[in-house]
C-alpha cells in the first residue's frame, strides 16, 4: 500500500506516483535535475526527495538512492531506492525493465517504425555521439514508433531497450530528426518553452516481491499539443 505523501518538502510540479517501503517513483518535470552535478549545484528531485523521506529531520536515518536519471530537461517517471540493496537488485535487473518514452521530432520520418542501433561515447565537452569502433563506444539500442504526424513533427512512443546517457536525444539528431526544443543536440535556438521528451511508463519487477509493477505518467498537454493533440488508448502498443 502507498504510504501517506507528505508534500510539504516536494518542489512544485515533483509528485509521488508510488511509495512504499522499498521503493519512491515519482513523476519529474521538465526542468529539474535529478542529481546535483559538479557545474550545476541547484535544487534537485534527489535533495528534494531525501528532504520528503527525512521529513525535515537532520537526524532521520532515512534515505533513498537513485536507480536511474533523467535528463533535466526530460519530464516523466523517475525510480528511486529507500535501501541500498534495493537499489542494487533494480539496477542489476534494469535491463530487463520495460522503458517507455514519449518524443515529439522535427520533421516526418521515412520509416515510421524502426530500431537504431549504435556504440555511444562522450567527448571531453560532455557531448555523446556514435562510434564506428564497438570498442570505443558502448552499445545502445532505441526502438521507435511514429504515433501521429503533421507538416512540421512527429509524435514518436520509444522503447528504450539501453539507457545511456543522453541515448534518445543522440539516435534522433543523427538520424536528422532532433527532438523539438534540445538546444544541445538539435542546434535551436530556445524557442520551445521545453525539450519535448517524456518517460511515460516504466514496467518493473519489485525487488523483494518479486511482482510487475506497472507506472504511467500523463503525457504533458505541450507534447501533444505539437501535433494537434493525441488521445493515447489504455494498453496501447
Amino acid at each position: 500500500m502507498n504510504q501517506k505523501t507528505n508534500t510539504r518538502f516536494l518542489p512544485k510540479g515533483l509528485s509521488i506516483i508510488y511509495e512504499d517501503r522499498d521503493l519512491l517513483v515519482v513523476d519529474k518535470p521538465a526542468g529539474l535535475l535529478t542529481i546535483a552535478t559538479e557545474s550545476e549545484k541547484s535544487k534537485t528531485a534527489y535533495a528534494s526527495l531525501m528532504d520528503y523521506v527525512k521529513k525535515g529531520s537532520e537526524r532521520s536515518k532515512n534515505r533513498i538512492f537513485i536507480v536511474h536519471r533523467l535528463d533535466r530537461d526530460t519530464s516523466g517517471i523517475l525510480v528511486f531506492a529507500k535501501t541500498e540493496i534495493a537499489k542494487q537488485t533494480l539496477q542489476d535487473n534494469w535491463d530487463q525493465t520495460k522503458k517507455n518514452y514519449i518524443a515529439v521530432t522535427h520533421g516526418q520520418w521515412k520509416e515510421k517504425q524502426g530500431t537504431i542501433k549504435s556504440y555511444l561515447t562522450e567527448s571531453k565537452a560532455h557531448r555523446v555521439y556514435s562510434v564506428d569502433d564497438p570498442k570505443e563506444g558502448k552499445y545502445s539500442e532505441t526502438k521507435y514508433k511514429v504515433l501521429k504526424e503533421s507538416n512540421l513533427y512527429s509524435l514518436l512512443e520509444i522503447d528504450l531497450i539501453t539507457g545511456r546517457k543522453n541515448q534518445i536525444r543522440v539516435h534522433f539528431a543523427e538520424n536528422k530528426h532532433p527532438i523539438v526544443g534540445d538546444t544541445k543536440y538539435g542546434s535551436e535556438t530556445k524557442s520551445y518553452p521545453r525539450m519535448a521528451l517524456h518517460s511515460f511508463s516504466i514496467d518493473l519487477i519489485h525487488p523483494f516481491q518479486k511482482k510487475l509493477l506497472s507506472f504511467n505518467a500523463k503525457i504533458p498537454n505541450f507534447i501533444t499539443g505539437l501535433v494537434g493533440g493525441y488521445e493515447r488508448i489504455p494498453n496501447e502498443t
